[in-house]
């Protein structure tokens, strides 16, 4: 039997969809696939008005899988792994149902990529978010520096994309990266309360409400410029980043 690795539950017009791939919840590129897959299904559905997104277990997403990553061997190979994921990403900021990241502690690279594409952030306290891709020698590559930027300013992205540094959801919430920061055990309640105040509206009301207020978002990620991707995969024709990825994956092992 096949092991899914995005677990669905619907109540009252709302569905919670788990990411689980242990140990950290990475975001393979089965997750990938699954979790589109499963928000398609999702977007057809009339009992479902409003989408949660969180990890099972202490995680909610570490970011790419550093295995796959490292089976990168060619330019084709970094545009198959970056389109990946902005696509998944353009589907969730262009769905007409709101997604709403339940952030339960770790949520790092592309886990916070696909935050960033939720419509809301709802995090724990001590949750820690950033994008370290550059201490790989990479860069996000499923548009975080763009979402980023968008919700923090451009100075703070320029800080944290240029540290690699993970910062606690309380301190960046008044930056907007969250919108909500609770108490562990009260992040699924409140983010569902969250969800329920928008499920009980019009959905056609909200759903425009909805897509007139990320036209701008939108309208920007789709018109990714040449120089952005062109740059994304010149860095995988280096060596510098192989290094860094194998020196990880061998401390990973000891």
């Amino acid at each position: 039997m096949v092991k899914k690795h995005i677990t669905c539950d619907i109540e009252n017009y709302i569905a919670i969809l788990q990411i689980d791939n242990p140990p950290a919840n990475e975001l393979s590129s089965k997750v990938i696939n699954e979790l589109s897959n499963t928000l398609d299904l999702l977007a057809e559905r009339k009992d479902v008005k409003v989408i949660i997104i969180t990890g099972k277990g202490r995680f909610f997403c570490t970011g790419v899988d550093i295995n796959e990553i490292a089976e990168i061997k060619s330019t084709e190979d970094s545009q198959e792994f970056r389109l990946r994921g902005r696509r998944l990403v353009n589907k969730m900021l262009n769905s007409q149902k709101p997604l709403i990241a339940a952030i339960n502690n770790v949520c790092l690279g592309g886990g916070l990529e696909l935050a960033m594409a939720c419509h809301i952030r709802v995090a724990t306290v001590n949750a820690r978010l950033g994008l370290p891709e550059i201490t790989f020698g990479i860069l996000p590559g499923f548009g975080g520096i763009r979402l980023l930027k968008g919700l923090v300013g451009r100075g703070k992205a320029i800080e944290m994309i240029l540290t690699g540094e993970k910062v606690l959801a309380k301190d960046i919430k008044e930056f907007g990266l969250v919108n909500h920061v609770v108490s562990g055990n009260k992040l699924i309640p409140e983010t569902k309360a969250i969800a329920e105040a928008i499920a009980e509206k019009g959905f056609i009301a909200a759903s425009s409400a909805l897509r007139m207020t990320m036209h701008d978002c939108i309208k920007g990620f789709e018109k990714e410029p040449k120089a952005e991707s062109t740059v994304f995969d010149k860095i995988y024709e280096t060596e510098d980043w192989r290094e860094r990825v194998s020196e990880f994956l061998e401390k990973r092992k000891t």
